[in-house]
């Protein structure tokens, strides 16, 4: 029986390491079921749209990172300044979660009413709090309720960030359910940027629908690039264009103004300098709808809120009216202007 004892010893040594060995494996195995469970990993981007969140961060926010991770999205969050000097750990939090933080204004006021100076102040007192929080500083800025003009575009521009409205609206702070704001995503196509909200349960319900619904269309949640304003591979990088680009030439510039605002539409009147036939591509903000446009010839993406508006030999002025369908605040986005 002695002998049976130095037995028993080695054979429980053996198990011990064997038994090791084996949860090393399991544990190794769980790592890389862990990553490519990913539903993005797996997933062919034929483009990429740029899912963004504002009013951020929140009590909430710990949930929307929770169910952003668990489908796989990395996101934009447009904070509010306010927000995130209250709640450093939930800033911290998002960029943790591989999202990208944006610059919401201090505390959410109509910017266009403020001065110069004040606009100046707001954009970079908020700038500052995000660095301190996460680490960064950051390039885009959305403005409160989709309100702008020129000078806060300039403010934005000398404080390093480049102004960021919205393709699609989700409608989610207008009490959609969830799902209208599956449908209202489902309009999003490759480059495009939506506007949903952080501390609301629908929104947070409708992302793995809205998800499942970009993957059916090969499209996959991207950066918003602070150069060109549309959303890119998570690397930086452009995709091919789904589209036919404007005719190749030299580059112009155009310039909108909105002329006439009414309750119900509004009139842009765009000029062209620096060539005398020109294409020009224009941006419109979901649910806005052109109804007439004037000294021009335009065609349209299959989104219906891309224009592109051609010479037709009267003159270098042309100019549209929107209906703005429920979203007065918005303007249209002057995307390029090309020679020939």
């Amino acid at each position: 029986m002695s002998r049976l004892f130095p037995r028993t010893g080695l054979w429980s040594r053996r198990l011990r390491a064997a038994l090791a060995v084996l949860a090393t494996a399991v544990a190794m195995c769980g790592v890389v079921l862990t990553a490519t469970s990913t539903p993005s990993s797996a997933a062919t981007c034929n483009g990429y749209v740029g899912l963004t969140f504002d009013d951020g961060p929140t009590g909430s926010t710990s949930a929307l990172l929770n169910v952003l991770r668990a489908n796989g999205v990395r996101a934009t969050m447009f904070n509010v300044g306010q927000n995130v000097q209250n709640n450093r750990s939930a800033a911290q939090a998002q960029v943790a979660a591989g999202m990208w933080v944006g610059n919401h204004s201090w505390n959410h006021a109509h910017m266009t009413s403020m001065s110069q100076a004040q606009m100046q102040s707001d954009l970079s007192q908020t700038s500052s709090a995000i660095q301190s929080a996460t680490g960064s500083r950051p390039t885009l800025f959305r403005p409160p309720y989709g309100e702008t003009n020129s000078t806060l575009q300039s403010v934005a521009s000398s404080l390093g960030m480049r102004q960021i409205i919205w393709d699609v609206d989700s409608q989610d702070w207008n009490g959609a359910s969830v799902s209208q704001i599956v449908a209202n995503a489902s309009r999003l196509q490759a480059g495009q940027v939506i506007l949903m909200h952080d501390g609301i349960q629908n929104t947070r319900d409708a992302i793995p629908q809205i998800m499942a619904n970009l993957t059916s269309r090969n499209l996959c949640p991207g950066m918003i690039s602070s150069s060109t304003g549309r959303a890119v591979a998570p690397d930086g990088t452009t995709p091919p264009p789904t589209t036919t680009p404007p005719p190749a030439g030299g580059t112009c510039t155009a310039t909108a103004s909105t002329t006439n605002v009414w309750g119900d539409r509004y009139n842009t009147s765009v000029t062209v300098s620096g060539a005398s036939t020109w294409t020009v591509v224009v941006a419109i903000t979901s649910p806005q709808r052109v109804s007439t446009i004037w000294n021009g010839t335009a065609t349209w993406d299959s989104s219906g809120t891309v224009m592109t508006v051609r010479s037709n030999g009267s003159g270098n002025t042309f100019g549209f009216t929107t209906m703005t369908n429920g979203n007065s605040s918005a303007r249209p986005q002057i995307r390029s202007c090309t020679s020939g």
